[in-house]
This record gives structure tokens, sequence and C-alpha cells, in this order.
């Protein structure tokens, strides 16, 4: 929610940002972008601007988008029982193998289209205001549009992150007539590597295909940590991002449990130069990135189970992609007083935790209703799920 908020901002001042020239790359940064052909020959194409028609229409949509995110915001300082955000998961598999990565596998078959039906009309009956859809990789589902679609029909917010691999012009039009509204890739370095395989190399003409087709909000969001090997290539990338029209975001990458791991000093020079990039974009909301930049705790509310939910591919409600196993009840039978629980009960996880989605959502109700120790629960055989530490 506080990411639609700041991003009625951002969409705002996106045309003008896009009509300005970016400032000339640090000369390691250009010889880096000189290593890859094919992504200079795209730049040369990149000027083509859109359609009067075209650039009316993105900005009705982005209004109306706008519009009820501020009506969502309302009801989300009005009303604590309610959660504001859910990441739902259609299909765990994934078209890459990101080392860094502990949230897909190469096997799982896509979740039926009526049981998505099911979860995400319990996402509605629940008030949800906004729903994610993530994985593994969700355009590999063969029937995401008609999850998009039924999320609207819901009343909610319907957002997707994506690696881009599979972006076409063809699908990403279907997602226009499907009703997107926003969308994240994460872009790991200018060249490929053993690390991570989604470059701006690869991905660039992908970055072209949406800045000419896409009429939701695009989002670009770049890492530093986690063992990307040039953390120099965030700043090309967030720069291309704002050259195409849209946001650029950094993100620093967790461990393999979702925990704080603290910057060197060029992770952090680089993270507070494009930090001066994301003064438009939609999550320059706290102070929590600098934090763990620096490796210090973070002393918040974590309201995940409660305002933030997350629904893995077996239809089970877990704190976050990082914590899976916990509370781990059926989205099914999850009730109201499940939400108030969770709303109130203090995760031993969080001072240390990077997932950035929960510290936005929680900024909320960080001046209200303290929260409790969680019970203790009898001693059972650990599951194969990530636990908090």
């Amino acid at each position: 929610m506080a990411i639609l908020l700041a991003r009625m901002k951002s969409e705002l001042r996106m045309a003008a940002l896009s009509r300005h020239s970016v400032r000339e790359y640090p000369q390691t940064l250009s010889l880096r972008m000189r290593e890859s052909p094919s992504l200079c020959c795209n730049r040369k194409n990149s000027s083509l601007m859109p359609s009067v028609l075209t650039t009316l229409r993105r900005r009705a949509k982005a209004l109306h988008r706008n519009l009820r995110g501020a009506n969502m915001a309302v009801r989300a300082l009005a009303s604590t029982d309610h959660p504001l955000l859910a990441h739902i998961i259609p299909m765990r598999r994934c078209n890459l193998a990101c080392t860094y990565c502990n949230e897909f596998d190469d096997f799982s078959k896509p979740v039926p289209i009526d049981e998505m039906y099911r979860r995400i009309d319990k996402l509605g009956s629940l008030g949800t205001a906004v729903v994610t859809i993530s994985g593994g990789e969700p355009l590999m589902h063969p029937e995401l549009d008609d999850v998009i679609r039924r999320i609207r029909a819901n009343g909610m917010i319907a957002g997707l992150i994506t690696n881009g691999y599979l972006l076409v012009a063809e699908r990403i039009q279907r997602l226009n007539r499907a009703g997107l509204e926003w969308l994240q890739i994460s872009i790991d370095n200018v060249n490929p590597d053993e690390v991570s395989k989604k470059s701006l190399k690869v991905l660039d003409k992908k970055l072209q295909l949406l800045a000419e087709h896409a009429d939701f909000h695009v989002n670009i969001n770049s890492v530093v940590g986690g063992g990307i090997a040039h953390p120099q290539d965030a700043l090309v990338i967030g720069k291309r991002a704002i050259e195409l029209g849209f946001t650029s975001t950094i993100g620093i990458i967790h461990d393999g449990s979702g925990q704080l791991q603290p910057l060197g000093d060029e992770e952090r020079r680089i993270y507070h130069e494009m930090q001066a990039l994301e003064k438009s974009s939609f999550t320059r909301i706290h102070a929590f990135q600098d934090n763990i930049a620096k490796g210090l705790p973070n002393d918040w509310r974590c309201r995940a189970g409660g305002r933030y939910l997350y629904i893995c591919e077996d239809g089970l409600v877990h704190y976050c992609s990082q914590q899976r196993g916990y509370p781990g009840v059926p989205l099914s039978t999850y009730t109201r007083d499940d939400l108030r629980r969770e709303y109130l009960t203090e995760k031993s996880c969080a001072p240390h935790c990077t997932v950035s989605c929960v510290h936005q959502i929680s900024i909320f109700d960080s001046w209200r209703a303290p929260q409790h120790p969680a019970p203790a629960v009898p001693a059972q055989a650990p599951p194969e799920l990530v636990q908090i530490k």
C-alpha cells in the first residue's frame, strides 16, 4: 500500500524523467557496457517515443490506479483487520536457477486454475487490497491471464514479479488486456554470470518492448550483495530503467534465510548512489534498507501473517518467502482471528530481516498496536521449509 501512495508521485514525474538525458556512466561501467555489443546496439533503438494516444491511455490508467491506491490507503489506516498485500505463487518452477534464490524448483506443475480461483476469492473475502503474483516464474503458468482477471474481478490491485525472459510484444499486450496494473523485473548484472542470468545484456530488448507496449507501471529493481560480482552494474541498470521511462529501485540480496548480510565499502557506495536515482521511486519510504546496508538491526513491528500474507503453491499462509512454515495454515481456513493474532505477534526474525515488501506494508501500523512474543509451541520434527532464526 505504501508502494501505491509513493507511486502516485512517481508516475506524475515519469514523463519528465524520461525526456531528460541520463548522465554519462563512469568509465569503468562504460567499459562493461562495451563488453555487450548487442546491448549497445539496442540502446540506439531506444529513442522511439510512444504515440500521443498511447501516452494518454497510460496516464488515464495511472490516474485510475492512483485513485484506487489512495482509497485503499485510507481504508488501511481506518482498519487493521484486513491484509494490505498478499504474494501468491501459482507455480514454483522457474526457467532460471540463480544461485542466491531459494524460491524455485525445476519440476513443479502449475497450480490448477480452479484452485487459484478459490485462493484469490478467499483473499478477496478477507479484504486484501493488493495481490502480487510471484514464483518461481509466474509467466510459465499457462492460465496466468485468467489469474490476473480473477484478482481484478475481486476488486484487488494486480501485480506481477517476473524475470522477464518470456516477455514478447504479444505477451505484454495480453497482460494489458488481462488488467495487470504493475510489473517488476529484478536485473542482477550487466552480463550474465554463474550467479545470475538475469542480466541487462539479455533483458534490454525485453525492456524496450515493455516501454513500447505496456500500459501498466514497470519498475526495474537492481541488487547488491548476495554474491553479485560487479555491484557497479546496479548503476547501469538503474539509469537504463529511468532512460526508458520506468522507475528504478535497488535491493540488498538476503542470505538463504532472508537475513541481513552487511555490504562492503564498494557495495555501500553504489547503494547510496542508487538512492539518488530513486528519489521518485515507489519504495523510498523509510530507512530500513539504510540500516541493512550498514549491517545494523531494525527496530520495527513486523505485521506478516496479518497485513502481509505469503501464499505458497500448496495454498498455505506463511509470514514471507524466507520464513515458510510459519504459521503454515491453509488459506482456505484462514480467518480474521488468524489475521488479528499474527498482527499482534512479535517475530524474532524481524531485526535482521531484508524482505522489503513486508517493511513497506508494516509502516502503516508502526505507530499503533504493540506486539507480544509468539506463544510457545510443542516440539516437532522440523519440516523442509525455511525456519525463523
